[in-house]
């Protein structure tokens, strides 16, 4: 049994069939990319399994409770968190206030604007954000303001974001997405790092083939909202209907 069953999940937009009898099973501790090109039903997958979509059939199970039916909020308390393809994060405030608003809200609720000034005295998570920002090599950028870092800075905070939360299972649409290569490499080996150290099971959606291969354990293959192939990424670099339909020769 994995962290994460998906079974039998089906989406319909009007005549178009996004996600066809999608079944999905995802071990703990195991990164787990899902790849095609657009319109395959990527993201579509990911709304429904963080509650911003919901299936026409299916269920979504994580740790044996249904998913399916839950706010993103809700989701979120279970242990789900998500990295987005543009990173979100309070331009405003400094690297530290966003670190510590998301703690804030997973300790204690749905966070409120109108709470931060309180948030900001609070040492025990001043000192929560402090360890994660020192752990994601961002503790020399604590007071910067967060609308002034580059991207791959602000990738790392987003993460940091979702880390202060302590989350078991971390979704990444395209988290690579818009960056130089060297930015890429660097989330590569962050990525790494938070897998290794946290024991963090993640679920990535990519297209940059660099990237799945430098860190998935499994990969799932979309064509037209079904999943043509799951393996090894060993075996699905020569799958012939993955490089039928997608990989072709793409360089990895």
């Amino acid at each position: 049994m994995g962290i994460l069953e998906v079974s039998n999940v089906n989406k319909h937009f009007g005549g178009l069939h996004a996600l066809n009898n999608v079944d999905l099973n995802v071990e703990q501790g195991s990164v787990h990319a899902i790849i095609g090109p657009n319109g395959a039903g990527k993201s579509t997958f990911l709304n429904c399994l963080i509650g911003k979509l919901k299936p026409d059939t299916g269920s979504v199970l994580f740790e044996g409770e249904a998913v399916l039916g839950k706010k993103p909020h809700q989701i979120n308390q279970l242990g789900i968190a998500r990295v987005f393809q543009t990173p979100e994060i309070f331009a405003e405030l400094t690297v530290m206030e966003n670190v510590m608003i998301p703690c804030y809200a997973h300790r204690d609720g749905a966070f409120k604007i109108n709470a931060f000034a309180r948030v900001s005295r609070d040492s025990e998570i001043r000192i929560q954000a402090e360890t994660v920002l020192e752990d994601m090599g961002m503790k020399e950028k604590i007071s910067q303001h967060a609308g002034s870092l580059s991207r791959g800075d602000k990738r790392r905070l987003e993460m940091a974001m979702c880390l202060v939360q302590e989350p078991k299972l971390l979704l990444l649409d395209e988290p690579t997405a818009g960056m130089a290569r060297a930015d890429t490499n660097n989330t590569i080996d962050l990525l790494k790092h938070i897998s290794e150290s946290r024991g963090i099971t993640m679920v990535i959606i990519e297209h940059d083939m660099h990237v799945v291969f430098s860190l998935a354990t499994t990969i799932s293959v979309l064509a037209q909202g079904a999943i043509i192939a799951e393996d090894l990424p060993e075996n699905i670099k020569t799958h012939p209907k993955v490089r039928e339909a997608y990989l072709g020769e793409a360089e990895v």
